[in-house]
């Protein structure tokens, strides 16, 4: 049998004010998956976040991922055993989804007999295809702050290094919110000088995230975050409550979690007292190398 595999996924805050589908942060906040082939049948075991909740049949998304990944290689192992260990928090727009399909994904990749070494370029293929768009998947992927885009060649995705003064803090409430509900507020047109606004405040947002400056301008936005205010409306009070006082929060992904880029330990201790009871407060650091895998004590590059 082949050895067992480990895969360490971040989570991801994908959007990040104005780059809407399009840009994502890796926070080091991770989900640790091992995988290993059995003789047959199908084992999976849950701890942390989501035991006794997440399906432990073929259903779970991280054993559909592996599945996915499996018929891509052309390869179908005897049986399979998946352990997860979660610290993502689930519908809370902390990529938990991605997390898990890129788990899967690479942990089929390195199973594989057949295959030497995982291609990320398939690897952000088949995980975009599952996700629908590749901007936390391309985040969880790569680390630190990543780019994504799609064209007539398929996607695409490079990441950059986040200055050291920034100090990302995720607001968690107790409420879930799916990723399809919020998207479906969403109006199909938008005003031309909304679209224009966002596209200059996007560009600000790499100079901001990249220097540490500029970030409260830089994570303005026209095009989502109101629009999904009845779905959520404790969260995008609580951003107007933070950037009145001068914080840089936007709505994490689709939500209803809130990321704030601070600056430096004082304005994460001053977000804490912002928020309200009932939130977690999750100061965090930036993963800048994303999805790792390893088998035994050698690591398995996924980059």
């Amino acid at each position: 049998m082949t050895a067992p595999v480990e895969v360490r996924v971040p989570a991801t805050s994908a959007n990040l004010g104005p780059a809407f589908d399009c840009a994502g942060l890796a926070l080091a906040h991770h989900d640790v998956l091992e995988f290993a082939v059995q003789p047959s049948g199908l084992t999976v075991e849950v701890s942390g976040l989501g035991e006794g909740e997440l399906p432990r049949d073929g259903s779970h998304l991280v054993v559909r991922a592996f599945r996915a990944a499996c018929e891509e290689l052309g390869w179908s192992p005897s049986g399979l055993r998946v352990s997860a260990r979660n610290a993502i928090p689930q519908g809370r727009g902390m990529g938990s989804s991605a997390a898990a399909v890129v788990a899967g994904v690479l942990g089929a990749w390195a199973l594989c007999p057949e295959v030497e070494a995982v291609d990320p370029d398939a690897v952000l293929r088949l995980t975009t295809e599952m996700e629908g768009h590749p901007d936390n998947v391309a985040a969880c992927l790569r680390g630190g702050l990543t780019l994504s885009w799609t064209s007539g060649a398929g996607v695409g995705a490079d990441s950059l290094r986040v200055h050291d003064d920034v100090r990302p803090v995720v607001l968690v409430p107790d409420a879930t919110l799916s990723t399809e509900l919020a998207r479906g507020l969403l109006p199909d047109v938008v005003p031309h000088a909304d679209a224009a606004f966002n596209a200059g405040r996007s560009a600000l947002l790499v100079h901001a995230l990249t220097s540490g400056r500029l970030l409260m301008e830089a994570t303005e936005d026209r095009l989502h975050q109101r629009q999904r205010t009845a779905a959520m409306p404790a969260s995008l009070a609580l951003v107007d409550r933070l950037r009145d006082a001068g914080h840089a929060a936007v709505v994490s992904g689709a939500g209803p979690s809130v990321l704030v880029l601070a600056t430096g330990a004082g304005q994460v201790d001053a977000v804490g007292r912002l928020t309200p009871e009932g939130w977690s407060v999750l100061p965090l650091e930036v993963d800048p190398l994303g999805a790792r895998v390893s088998r035994g004590t050698a690591e398995v590059s996924s980059r």
